[in-house]
């Protein structure tokens, strides 16, 4: 049950407020009672249709507190207003006029006295689950947790046994809006003190209680949380998430979730969660082993097979990931044809989705080399759709087919659904020469648009990477040293000046200078990884570049990360895994130049 109190509803009397003595909110609900009185009626009824009367509690004294009290409301003096009506609840023990008296104060912006109600309301019907609720939301809305420990100890303990453990888990979301982390982790700690020994919900106080940690900034108490409630109970999923969101500030979280999933009532939301925390860490090959096995489960989760194929797209499994998609649209399909023709809001973030499907088929199919069953997915885009992502997609099927001249005119004139800023286009353009190895058109094309923005970080590290291509090393380096002195925590040109120096072995303890400050920037970063093992390969630091870069594989078994570790492999003697690791990177990508060169230089042939 949610620690915020739901307001019951209309003409239902709320919970714990009997029936005959209806609340009174109103000036009008104040003067209908009073009419329906016997004492004043007009007429009674004739004695024929006589029914027993049904006496109103309220009496002459009560009715004119109400009166004014809701007279002196109207008129805006709430402070008024609010003590006559407490005045009246008092008289009456009536649960909706305790809720009038807090309201009244809360509108007049006087909280101690909301909350000062909120204890005559508890003090007058200490039954009352509502005054309790009431009381621990003023107490954390006014930020005052010295007094909290005690209502929202008995508040949990109100609840029925079921209700009580997702009680104590909801405690962090309540507590949230506190300013003082520590603090509320501490009123926690001891309001569910006497739930931690109950086997019930110790589990759930430990949950609670480490997500309270991991917002205070005590990660290892948040981690120690976790791990006593797995070992208490290996199939909760909450102790779980905790470690998932540990993950990325401590190493031991993650075996923890490995625990877990390893666990035969692993939950598949469970899993799908990791494997948005590995993207997160980039490790996007483990995500979609994640997403795999989640769907042997739930195989109907139409979100997951896009999510499982846009990986297996960048991971250039295209086989797998056309029928992936595919999979997708089947269910998507299958999903707008039950859709409710009302939600035409949500139907429109579906079609983005389908949109995104047909632009990622396009790219397996291109990636397969089937240039025209990659043409079909891009035209299934309407025109009045085209973003610059499928623009670009279009652009480099044309390269392909030799129309460089045209894919140029395409990325710079065609309309968009949304336009974006003429540097988009301009850096789109230049990817189409990149494209076509046209390096030195495409150098010229950027040298002018930095010459009318000289500032420009973006510009200069693409010109520096064609500066590369060209074998136009001081440029490259001097672009390069120009972008990280206007932009110091760009860990790309870190990286890109780095691994260049390894890669030319050159001024190797620069270099190892320069990608280890990339790492301290962007730490999950498998390509930053790869230049690490790269430099410590070229520094004869076999053993710690052959643990760098398999880890790198691992996250993003990318063809040229592939052709470094398998020349490690093969320098170290592991010939037979070399020429796997090598043959894996070529199935993804039988062109590339770095695997290329790799196994000529090598004299390797597979």
């Amino acid at each position: 049950m949610p620690l915020r109190p739901a307001r019951p509803a209309p003409g239902r009397p709320a919970p714990g407020r009997p029936a005959h003595r209806p609340a009174l909110r109103t000036l009008a609900a104040a003067v209908a009672l009073w009419l329906a009185s016997p004492a004043i009626a007009a007429e009674p009824p004739p004695a024929a249709e006589a029914v027993p009367a049904a006496n109103s509690a309220m009496d002459k004294n009560l009715f004119l507190l109400l009166l004014v009290g809701e007279l002196e409301a109207q008129e805006g003096r709430l402070g008024s207003a609010h003590s006559l009506i407490l005045d009246a609840a008092n008289r009456s023990r009536d649960e909706g006029l305790f809720e009038r008296a807090v309201e009244l104060a809360i509108q007049a912006r006087d909280g101690d006295k909301a909350l000062a109600a909120t204890k005559t309301w508890r003090t007058a019907m200490p039954d009352s689950p509502l005054a309790l609720r009431t009381q621990v939301q003023l107490l954390v809305a006014l930020d005052k947790p010295a007094e909290l420990s005690e209502p929202l100890r008995a508040l949990i303990q109100r609840q029925t046994p079921s209700e009580r453990s997702a009680t104590i888990v909801s405690v962090p979301r309540f507590l949230a809006s506190m300013a003082d982390k520590a603090r509320a982790l501490a009123v926690a700690e001891q309001a569910l003190a006497p739930f931690a020994k109950a086997d019930a919900t110790r589990t759930a106080v430990r949950t609670a209680l480490g997500r309270l940690a991991l917002a205070a900034d005590q990660p290892e108490a948040a981690l120690s949380q976790a791990r006593k409630a797995l070992a208490d109970e290996p199939a909760a999923p909450g102790p779980a998430l905790l470690a998932l969101d540990l993950m990325p500030k401590l190493e031991g979280a993650e075996a923890l979730v490995q625990g877990y999933l390893a666990g035969k009532d692993a939950l598949p939301p469970v899993r799908l969660a990791y494997a948005r925390a590995l993207d997160q860490l980039q490790r996007i090959g483990e995500a979609a082993t994640q997403i795999r096995q989640a769907l042997t489960k739930e195989p109907e989760q139409a979100g997951a097979w896009l999510s499982l194929g846009a990986y297996l797209v960048d991971l250039r499994e295209n086989d797998e990931a056309i029928a992936s998609l595919e999979r997708f649209l089947r269910l998507d399909a299958a999903a707008a044809s039950k859709a409710d023709p009302g939600h035409a809001g949500e139907r429109g973030n579906e079609r983005g989705m389908t949109e995104l499907a047909y632009l990622l088929l396009a790219q397996a199919q291109d990636q397969r080399g089937d240039l025209a069953a990659a043409a079909s997915w891009l035209d299934r885009i309407e025109p009045n759709r085209l973003d610059m992502s499928a623009l670009a997609r279009r652009a480099s099927l044309l390269v392909q087919a030799g129309r460089v001249e045209q894919a140029r005119a395409l990325v710079r004139d065609t309309p968009l659904r949304e336009e974006p800023e003429a540097r988009t286009r301009l850096l789109a353009e230049a990817q189409v020469l990149r494209d076509a190895r046209q390096w030195q058109a495409a150098y010229d094309l950027l040298l002018g648009a930095l010459r009318l923005a000289p500032d420009d970080t973006v510009l200069m590290y693409e010109m520096a990477m064609v500066a590369d291509r060209l074998a136009r090393f001081d440029d490259m380096e001097a672009l390069l040293r120009r972008v990280i002195a206007l932009k110091p925590d760009d860990h790309q040109a870190h990286n890109a000046l780095g691994y260049s120096l390894a890669d030319r072995n050159l001024r190797l303890e620069e270099a190892r200078s320069l990608v280890r400050r990339a790492a301290e920037l962007a730490p999950h970063d498998p390509f930053i990884i790869d230049s690490q093992g790269w430099v410590a390969y070229r520094l004869g630091q076999r053993e710690e570049a052959l643990k760098l870069l398999r880890r790198a594989h691992l996250a993003r078994p990318h063809v040229e990360v592939a052709a470094h570790l398998g020349e490690v492999l093969w320098a170290m003697g592991q010939q037979d895994e070399a020429r796997r690791i090598w043959r894996d990177g070529r199935s993804r990508e039988a062109g590339n130049d770095v695997l290329t060169e790799t196994l000529a230089r090598l004299k390797v042939g597979l």
